[in-house]
């Protein structure tokens, strides 16, 4: 119970990776919001289910008032935001020479923009009370990844924008890092084993030194490491979770 009695957001937590951390976190004593553009009712009755605490809200991170509502939603409803898990994300793959600019564009505003003005929102007031975590989640694909230059562009901003926010509230006790998930297994990232019968979860298998997925376990794990008293003098960090397939 790191995390007893402290308030977080977690966007994108209807499903998925952000489902795993919610979880997590809510284990930890969490009270978690559980933010998503589509239902997260299953999300939040798991976490009730065990005892935890949770609500959810329906935001759009791409729209800077929704974000804005978002947070004080969680002020008004928990009485204070020690936590902002900014995690929501999509995908619109696709190579450079032939990428739609509304692809760049959707990805750059929910992945990029969207975590911005949840870093900034979280920040103004955490500023005001003088602590805060905000944990920002990229992706290994921020190094660069084939396919992926609207993705890989917004997940690299994400890491300078985490850096720079990290440099920024340091003296008013907010810690500020970035997990980069390697393959972690979700309803999504199964849907490889049904691909040449199995050969191309196989092929990803093979790119990871220790063999198997990840679960959204293993990042909720390292997200509430870092949101915890444990993890006070830790910032402007960006930690890979991909069992060594992120080099």
């Amino acid at each position: 119970m790191r995390l007893k009695d402290k308030v977080a957001i977690v966007t994108g937590a209807g499903r998925g990776l952000g489902k795993g951390i919610a979880v997590k976190l809510a284990e930890e004593g969490a009270k978690v919001v559980v933010a998503d553009m589509a239902p997260a009712d299953d999300a939040v009755s798991e976490i009730r289910s065990t005892g935890g605490t949770a609500c959810a809200f329906p935001v759009n991170v791409a729209k800077q008032e929704e974000v804005r509502a978002l947070v004080q939603f969680a002020i008004d409803t928990y009485g204070t935001l020690d936590i902002m898990v900014n995690n929501a994300g999509i995908n619109r793959d696709g190579m450079l020479h032939k990428m739609p600019a509304e692809n760049w564009d959707t990805v750059i505003a929910v992945d990029l923009t969207g975590t911005f003005y949840g870093t900034q929102e979280a920040v103004k007031y955490m500023r005001g009370k003088g602590s805060g975590r905000i944990i920002n989640i990229s992706s290994g694909s921020w190094l660069g990844n084939i396919g992926q230059a609207n993705y890989a562009a917004a997940k690299a901003g994400v890491v300078g924008l985490t850096k720079t926010a990290a440099r920024e509230n340091a003296r008013k006790g907010i810690t500020c890092n970035v997990i980069c998930p390697g393959f972690i297994e979700t309803d999504m990232t199964v849907k490889l084993k049904e691909v040449n019968d199995g050969a191309a979860w196989d092929s990803m298998m093979g790119r990871i030194p220790m063999g198997y997925a990840g679960k959204p376990s293993d990042v909720g794990n390292m997200v509430a490491f870092l949101a915890s008293d444990d993890a006070a003098y830790i910032t402007s960090e960006v930690i890979n979770v991909g069992g060594g397939m992120i080099v």
